[in-house]
């Protein structure tokens, strides 16, 4: 409830951040979004064009390597925002795992669930995840949230990451060379639908394994329950029936020092495009303005708070 109670306080704190009418932004501001077959680049892009023109400024997206490089390139200036999973972005402010010390990152919003695909050929005989042992695969690219969720789950089930032939590819290469041959599966973990893995299915007959719900309480008892138990929908990549799988949520993040008139018109623009921006990306339509508040234990940005106050009041 950190952010809540950052939210409530931040009602008082606000007051004198002064309206937005004269404001002269940078010549260009870089979002940092993921690889191109995947959600967070084409909702990035969007949501580039709808602030390029609602703020007359220029503002793009970048492609990178997922979560972990997104949050990297916002700690070293490289971009003023970028979406991450939770997971990784509670690694970044510890100063843990793939991060040597505390990244400067602040919340704008929550946006929505990201669902882990682990990913096998139709007429593979690969049937549950302990099955990956000693086969080719993807468990993401180096330094992505993929990575991060991949190597967990692995672990969960009593393998680790030496326990598989990794090619460490991201999602197009993935879908590249499992479509080749060249993997028996891969890991991704995005919104639904994720455009490449939707664009594959409709080509290459393709099953998803499941995780099953021991595997995330273990993978939780150790990661501070930021996963989720939950189901792939029925007919989610042509596939009949439903699948289990796991979560994480997802969330749009901004440098520590970005100006906080700045975050509150990306956080207006955010919500005001966001049936537009869903007619392209389905997942920005799970943008809810109540749920959006509740980025534990990443803290909401001075911006975002004045938003959502103006909203609340």
């Amino acid at each position: 409830m950190r952010a809540a109670a950052a939210l409530a306080i931040g009602v008082v704190s606000v007051l004198g951040l002064g309206g937005c009418s004269s404001i002269t932004y940078e010549q260009e501001y870089v979002i940092a979004g993921g690889g191109t077959a995947g959600v967070y680049y084409n909702y990035g892009a969007h949501l580039a064009e709808e602030l390029s023109h609602a703020l007359d400024t220029s503002v793009i997206v970048e492609e990178s390597g997922g979560s972990v490089d997104n949050l990297l390139r916002i700690g070293r200036g490289q971009a003023v925002m970028g979406f991450a999973q939770g997971d990784a972005a509670a690694d970044a402010i510890a100063g843990t795992g793939m991060f040597t010390s505390p990244v400067p990152i602040l919340a704008v919003a929550r946006l929505y669930d990201e669902y882990v695909h682990v990913v096998v050929r139709g007429d593979s005989d690969i049937e549950e995840i302990a099955d990956l042992e000693g086969r080719v695969v993807s468990l993401g690219a180096s330094g992505s949230g993929v990575n991060v969720v991949a190597t967990r789950v692995l672990h969960a089930v009593g393998l680790s990451s030496d326990s598989v032939v990794d090619r460490e590819l991201g999602l197009d290469a993935s879908i590249e060379a499992l479509a080749r041959g060249d993997i028996e599966g891969f890991f991704w973990v995005g919104g639904l639908p994720t455009p490449g893995v939707e664009r594959v299915s409709a080509e290459l007959p393709i099953r998803l394994l499941s995780i099953q719900g021991e595997t995330v309480n273990s993978i939780n008892a150790l990661h501070k329950g930021v996963y989720r138990l939950a189901d792939f929908p029925t007919g989610a990549y042509n596939r009949a029936g439903t699948t289990s799988t796991m979560t994480v949520p997802n969330y749009l993040f901004v440098a520590e020092d970005a100006s906080p008139d700045f975050v509150r018109e990306v956080t207006r623009v955010l919500f005001d495009s966001r049936s537009e921006i869903g007619q392209a990306v389905p997942a920005a339509n799970l943008l809810d303005l109540r749920q959006a508040i509740f980025t534990d234990p990443i803290d909401l940005h001075p911006g975002a708070i004045e938003y959502y106050s103006e909203r609340r009041g």
